[in-house]
């Protein structure tokens, strides 16, 4: 059931990427192509596609973590024994949960102290390009929480093919 939770988590987290870029890219096209062919860009374009670029960033940190694509040290782990290994990906893990528990609430707080101002050009409230950070990280914290396990025994985050990701201190 949990394989299954997290096959399907990770699924849609992939769709809802692919779509919040393939806007983007849409959105970017028209805009270029409007503008050389009559002299005339979309008003919100740029701001709306900067949100998408915003919202990626922090939705594709859980899956990229999975796929090893952070930076990766590996050689303290790799000079230690395997216990003393363990203990000190625990650490990283810890580190890294504690750093992403506090960025959802750093992220919460700006939302309430930003979410009254109006974006420029569409007029929505900064209140839905801050709650990225939240859920981004709260997301984060779901994807490490279900690959925790295998880091610690391996250093490798599971991909959601069951692959192993490089090893690496993420």
């Amino acid at each position: 059931m949990l394989e299954k939770t997290d096959r399907a988590l990770s699924a849609l987290n992939r769709w809802v990427l692919i779509g919040l870029l393939t806007a983007m890219v849409c959105i970017i096209f028209a805009n270029v192509a409007l503008r050389y062919l009559t002299d005339h860009s979309i008003t919100w374009a740029e701001e709306v596609a900067r949100y998408l670029m915003v919202w990626m960033t922090f939705l594709g940190v859980g899956l990229t973590l999975r796929r090893g694509g952070h930076v990766a040290i590996t050689a303290l782990p790799d000079a230690l024994g395997p216990r003393a290994a363990m203990m000190l990906r625990g650490a990283v893990a810890l580190l890294l949960l504690g750093f992403a528990a506090l960025m959802v609430k750093i992220g919460a707080d700006y939302m309430g102290r930003m979410g009254r101002q109006l974006t420029p050009a569409t007029r929505i409230s900064f209140w839905w390009i801050y709650l990225a950070m939240p859920a981004g990280f709260a997301l984060f914290v779901t994807h490490l929480a279900l690959t925790i396990i295998s880091y610690l025994r391996s250093g490798r985050f599971e991909t959601v093919e069951g692959s192993a990701a490089p090893r690496g201190l993420a």
